[in-house]
């Protein structure tokens, strides 16, 4: 059998990366020119740099003005840990969980802090739990986008307003992409490495008024580390909230984080990061539908994301394979691609169902995007041929 005629097009850049992700179009080093190195973070320029950063993540995520927004460190990670170290205790708590990161949240809670009266409610990957067996009377855990799963709650509307509990979030692949409600989430989290295509290792903590007010009328029994304590005297320590991080962070990720914030607000702010992320998504969809060989890893569409957009290969003489088999013929077509130059890092997560996982947020070039799409093709095809 002939082997498959390589695509004419290839995308004009091949990263595709789920985090940290693609820098937006246009990015160069000459953009942290202005980065404040050599001083202190602690010095007024440093200090404003940081505030800055806070004040334009409210105004491109419409935060409400009643809630703080803090830089903190290790990645959504830390900020997620931080959340559940400083608040968790107080009552009973729910956990939803779909994928991989959504798992780790249980082990933290179950294994690490070891909460008795906490509930799992979970799912396979491609599909949501039944959010309706979430009891908004106890602190209620979740992701709103599965990064490692490709599916999303739709909305916040599972979530009452007159809840007792809190509602702790990890939101990092999916703000400045889909329609994050605030004000349905108590304590939200995220990264600058995904969605915006910012530097890694810090995070983002996004306090409702209720979650300021448990910290500050809780004290949990655990010892807490320096860099998991929000509070000073029983009240909430205001300067990390206007820049006065906890530890040292990197002015020059700072100024990076900056760039695409500004970014974002000169192509339109977050209708038009959204309205980008729907359009690769569309772009793939359409592909989808028309292909025979590949799938949604998410099985509703309504629960697609519109991020981290995970395939998986429904051929038959694939899915007939032995799963390891089925594993190694996934990695095939990442690994070709990758070395052809076409696309970089678009192999499934690890701990997911094997398949291909492909960034879509709005730092991608919908070009790329298309490109990209007829070189899926090819390189399934020539694994096949090698296969047989």
């Amino acid at each position: 059998m002939t082997e498959p005629t390589r695509p004419a097009v290839r995308p004009a850049n091949p990263r595709f990366s789920s985090g940290p992700t693609t820098k937006r179009p246009g990015w160069s080093p000459e953009v942290l020119k202005d980065a404040t190195l050599g001083r202190s973070h602690r010095s007024k320029p440093g200090k404003s740099k940081l505030k800055l950063a806070i004040d334009l993540t409210r105004q491109v995520l419409d935060i409400p003005d009643d809630y703080r927004i803090g830089i903190v460190p290790a990645s959504d990670t830390g900020a997620v840990e931080m959340a559940l170290w400083s608040m968790l205790g107080e009552r009973g708590v729910d956990i939803a969980a779909w994928e991989s990161f959504g798992a780790d949240w249980i082990t933290d809670v179950f294994s690490q802090l070891k909460l008795e009266d906490t509930r799992k409610i979970l799912a396979d990957f491609g599909k949501l739990p039944d959010l309706n067996q979430l009891d908004f009377d106890r602190d209620v855990i979740f992701t709103w986008n599965g990064t490692t799963s490709g599916v999303r709650v739709p909305n916040g509307d599972f979530i009452p307003d007159d809840r007792k509990g809190l509602t702790i979030c990890d939101a990092t692949s999916a703000v400045f992409a889909q329609n994050v409600d605030f004000t349905k989430l108590d304590v939200t989290t995220f990264s600058w490495q995904k969605v915006m295509g910012g530097e890694a290792a810090h995070g983002m903590l996004v306090l409702s008024p209720r979650a300021v007010e448990r910290l500050e009328n809780y004290t949990p029994p655990w010892p807490l580390p320096k860099i998991f304590r929000l509070t000073k005297g029983g009240k909430l320590n205001e300067g990390i909230f206007e820049g006065a991080t906890i530890n040292t962070p990197s002015m020059l990720c700072v100024e990076d984080y900056l760039d695409t914030l500004n970014w974002g607000i000169s192509i339109g702010g977050l209708d038009a990061l959204k309205a980008r992320a729907d359009a690769n998504l569309a772009a793939i969809a359409n592909w989808v539908e028309q292909t025979p060989w590949v799938d949604f890893l998410a099985e509703d569409a309504e629960t697609r994301s519109n991020t981290g957009i995970c395939l998986k290969i429904v051929d038959p003489q694939i899915t007939g394979l032995e799963d390891v088999q089925q594993a190694a013929f996934a990695k095939s077509i990442a690994t070709l691609l990758d070395l052809e130059g076409v696309a970089y890092d678009i192999g499934s997560y690890a701990k997911a169902p094997p398949g291909l996982r492909i960034w879509g947020a709005a730092t991608v070039e919908l070009s790329d995007i298309e490109a990209l799409l007829p070189w899926l093709d090819w390189a399934f095809n020539i694994g096949k041929l090698r296969l047989n």
